[in-house]
């Protein structure tokens, strides 16, 4: 019981190539690059500075797992618009503070949640936008600027490069499975994405999925078992 616990504190195996690190690194920081030094072309190198850490962190979702849901745009334009009103509304009636920016976080993720953007790296904007620097905190309401610029430059970035070398950027729902009709009688009963959906309601927790994957991993992997079993019946047969 010990040992199986322990088990799961190691890290899972990765179903990326090499290749794929390398393609991701190399947008992560051309993509961080070009936000930080847009955005400091019309507010400062600080205020551009200031947004580094939470723009990194997007960059990350939006290059090395773009088909997540916590990667597609809304979830970043839409997260990054929900923390700095959250953060600048906690300001102006709490002030600038430790409670105050961990409150800020807090309705923060509510609010992506209502509005279904729930973007991680969101978060860590909310502590900066209530625990500014001097220039950032100047700019009062005004910080809602350039931050918004930093979130579009870099989802730019990600459907540029992203399409460029080949990976479909936003993720697109996928059409149905020839599998999934019933005209082919499949073995299995046909699982929808509109099942999923119910499932993933059901499991209670927050899961970076989409119905749309799961089903297209569902249809490969249900391809997958019928080829090898065809493969064993015909071994079997010579």
């Amino acid at each position: 019981m010990q040992t199986r616990w322990i088990s799961r504190l190691l890290p899972a195996a990765t179903n990326t190539r090499p290749t794929e690190w390398s393609r991701a690194a190399i947008g992560v920081s051309l993509g961080t690059l070009f936000s930080v030094w847009f955005c400091s072309l019309f507010y400062g190198l600080p205020v551009a500075m200031h947004l580094i850490g939470p723009l990194g962190a997007s960059a990350i979702l939006l290059f090395a797992v773009s088909s997540g849901a916590l990667a597609q745009p809304w979830s970043i334009v839409g997260g990054y618009l929900c923390a700095t009103v959250v953060s600048l509304g906690v300001v102006h009636f709490l002030g600038r503070s430790l409670d105050s920016a961990c409150l800020a976080v807090g309705l923060a993720m509510i609010s992506m949640c209502l509005l279904r953007c729930l973007h991680p790296p969101a978060g860590a904007l909310a502590l900066l936008v209530v625990l500014a620097d001097p220039d950032s905190a100047s700019l009062g309401w005004g910080m809602l600027a350039p931050v918004m610029l930093g979130a579009v430059c870099m989802l730019l970035a990600a459907l540029a490069y992203n399409n460029l070398t080949r990976v479909r950027y936003p993720k697109k729902p996928s059409e149905p499975s020839p599998a999934a009709s019933t005209d082919q009688a499949p073995i299995n009963p046909g699982i929808s994405a509109e099942d999923l959906h119910h499932a993933l309601q059901q499991m209670d927790a927050f899961i970076d999925v989409t119905p749309e994957d799961l089903e297209e991993l569902i249809r490969a992997s249900e391809l997958h078992a019928r080829r090898r079993s065809i493969g064993e019946v015909f071994s079997q047969n010579g």
